[in-house]
């Protein structure tokens, strides 16, 4: 069973395998995080095509593989890489996008030029650079796992000691600039750790896919949860688990490559996330979109009852459906539905094909043409609106203003007794 023969990790290069890829991950994700957070996600892929010529350009100084030395050229290119775009979107008429994108071709395609040149150089040490291009993580050697992860704890160090000051510059870079942090050497160290996670990472995922695992566990994270310290920890969970599971199956199908197994299984995770997750997941915004819409149907049915009862002087009449479409239009299944709930949750009384307010629903209606109307005299009196442009805006905002924000209004507005089109405004006495 090749599940037990992998899990059981009894053969040494798939402990390697899944160690650098756990390693790669995690340090990406917990990195990727900040760079999210600061909405610079081009830049993680700015760098990851920028670190070739770096890695090209030691092999043919060196002629050597020595993981260290590819290392230190692929942080050179890629923190180079890091200053010519904030060269050129600073100096230059260009934005930071339009900047990314000259920096990544151009690095690349040295890269490539670089990497073409080696593999017709006739040096036989060369085999395997190019396992830099797209990843290869089962040709990680314990010496390579030694070095990147040294460059790991460093980067998860780093992180680690200065989590408060690269939180507030990400959410607040002026507020840090105001209270004294050195924000221009916060920046820069946040910058040469994510080149470092990047460089960390190309060996088992590539330069290509690189970004993928920049930015992917940490949008995928930004779904569960608003908290930045648990956040980074789901990101890293992500990424372990895409890791392990990537090198599993590329264990089971050998001619497939680790690095884009590993970027497919958190691709998958991340969809999962985007559509699912309890609170800014698709199926739990459209829920809250759902949810919405029969409040804002159910309040102005309300609010109908209301207004009939105001032009008959008589509250409790019963309605039948004929008289509440004729007062105001809508989906005549919108309106039964509401009608519906309305009667279950005691606002409304229902007798055959006919309903009547409960006290309950007068109150609630009334408070709701109350809102209605205070607002359209705010507006009137406020933003100097002609009253006649009042109404929709009313419409909408009737049903989000909070009792503390009518209260400030009622005091803003002195308590009046008249709405823009002379109507009476309600209250509890009326």
């Amino acid at each position: 069973m090749k599940f037990f023969e992998f899990f059981s990790f009894t053969d040494p290069n798939i402990r390697y395998v899944v160690a650098g890829s756990i390693l790669m991950t995690v340090c990406s994700a917990v990195v990727g995080c900040f760079t999210f957070l600061r909405k610079r996600a081009l830049i993680g892929d700015a760098v990851a095509h920028s670190v070739l010529p770096g890695v090209c350009l030691s092999f043919l100084l060196t002629g050597d593989k020595n993981p260290f030395v590819l290392l230190i050229g692929a942080f050179i290119t890629g923190g180079l890489s890091i200053f010519l775009v904030e060269f050129i979107s600073s100096k230059t008429k260009l934005k930071e996008d339009s900047a990314i994108g000259i920096v990544l071709s151009v690095f690349f395609g040295i890269g490539i030029l670089l990497l073409t040149a080696i593999q017709h150089g006739g040096n036989a040490n060369q085999s395997g650079l190019d396992s830099f291009l797209f990843g290869k993580a089962a040709s990680i050697l314990p010496e390579d796992l030694y070095s990147f992860g040294l460059v790991g704890i460093i980067l998860l160090i780093g992180v680690f000691f200065f989590f408060k000051e690269f939180t507030l510059i990400s959410f607040d870079r002026n507020f840090a600039e105001a209270i004294g942090l050195p924000v221009k050497m916060l920046e820069f160290m946040l910058t040469s750790i994510t080149v470092l996670a990047v460089v960390t990472g190309i060996q088992a995922v590539g330069v290509v896919l690189m970004a993928a695992m920049l930015i992917t566990p940490a949008a995928a994270a930004r779904y569960w949860t608003h908290n930045l310290t648990i956040m980074m920890l789901v990101a890293a969970m992500m990424g372990a688990f895409s890791g392990i599971f990537g090198a599993y199956i590329s264990y089971l199908a050998p001619s497939m490559p680790t690095g884009p197994w590993i970027v497919m299984v958190i691709s998958m995770i991340a969809i999962i996330s985007f559509t699912f997750a309890p609170v800014k997941g698709v199926f739990a915004r459209l829920r809250k979109q759902i949810k919405n819409q029969k409040q804002i149907t159910d309040e102005n049915i309300l609010k109908l009852f209301f207004q009939l009862g105001e032009k008959d002087q008589d509250f409790f009449t019963q309605r039948s459906i004929h008289t509440l479409l004729e007062r105001r239009p809508m989906r005549k299944d919108h309106l039964k539905n509401g009608l519906a709930r309305l009667t279950e949750q005691g606002f409304l009384n229902k007798t055959k094909d006919h309903w009547k307010f409960t006290e309950a629903g007068k109150a609630k209606g009334q408070r709701i043409a109350r809102l209605h109307r205070l607002w359209e005299l705010y507006l009137t009196q406020y933003l100097q609106l002609a009253p006649d442009h009042v109404h929709d805006d009313a419409e909408t905002i009737e049903h989000i203003i909070t009792p503390e924000l009518e209260s400030k209004i009622l005091e803003q507005l002195q308590y009046p007794k008249v709405d823009p089109h002379d109507t009476k405004i309600p209250y509890k006495d009326f």
